[in-house]
């Protein structure tokens, strides 16, 4: 029987929901603009006994409803590394993936891995988000409550029954206009790169990133670059789960094995 990790990780920022191989990599999971780590639970499920799998918790959801939600991405940012060094660790090799607004977040985390800690990870997925370099303009986040949920219902990424249920829009509607907020004011130090292997994914029909937008992160890695495109709008990934689950498991090594 081979070993796993079954305990909880004793941080507010970290959750894992599958035991996980005792060895090998731990990808970490940065979830969407209003987005909380319980969106992982699909892909981590998908993945279980093949990597350890680790969601980010932000402030200002769930369990965490009662913390200030950042409004900076990159101080968000520096949070998360932190987060990530003490209770993840960095004894074993990383992965990270990201979606959406994740992807930025999980972009400025593997850069401090790398100037900070001197730690590479392996590889840096960016799902569903255009490159730093690739700006819209966009001021959703000064618009008003109503503008807000509009969005969120076109993306069609957050069931429809929370959506009408007022007790939970009003928990949640901070913590998403301060998200709105950090990913529309966020720009990339200029020339920005990491070191380690990246890999694109995007749906083909989301209407946030095209898949040159997409394509585009390649300018932002001195390593290794793959761009991935799926049938699918913003919220792809929760449609082509286990596709996009191969995806990540061929590229760490461990396809097939679980």
């Amino acid at each position: 029987m081979t070993p796993t990790r079954t305990a909880p990780i004793e941080s507010p920022w970290i959750r894992r929901y599958q035991p996980a191989p005792a060895d090998g990599v731990t990808l970490v999971c940065f979830p969407h603009a209003g987005g909380s780590a319980t969106s992982f639970h699909a892909l981590s499920r998908a993945l279980a006994g093949r990597l350890d799998v680790v969601a980010v918790q932000y402030p200002g959801r769930q369990d965490r409803h009662r913390e200030p939600a950042f409004e900076d991405l990159h101080e968000l940012a520096d949070a998360a590394f932190d987060a990530v060094v003490e209770a993840v660790g960095t004894d074993r090799p990383l992965a990270l993936f990201g979606h959406s607004m994740g992807a930025s977040v999980a972009f400025e985390v593997a850069a401090r891995l790398e100037q900070r800690a001197g730690v590479t990870p392996v590889s840096l997925f960016v799902s569903g988000r255009r490159a730093p370099s690739r700006h819209r303009s966009e001021d959703l986040h000064r618009k008003g409550d109503d503008a807000l949920l509009r969005e969120i219902r076109a993306l069609d990424g957050t069931a429809q029954a929370a959506l009408d249920d007022e007790d939970i829009v009003r928990m949640f509607l901070p913590s998403l206009r301060a998200d709105y907020k950090a990913i529309e004011r966020y720009r990339s130090a200029p020339g920005a790169a990491v070191g380690c292997p990246v890999v694109a994914l995007t749906g083909d029909n989301d209407p946030k990133t095209t898949v040159e937008e997409a394509r585009a992160w390649q300018e932002h890695t001195t390593g290794p670059f793959d761009l991935r495109v799926f049938g699918g709008g913003h919220f792809y990934v929760s449609e082509q789960t286990d596709a996009v689950a191969e995806v990540l498991a061929t590229r760490l090594g461990v396809a097939g094995v679980g």
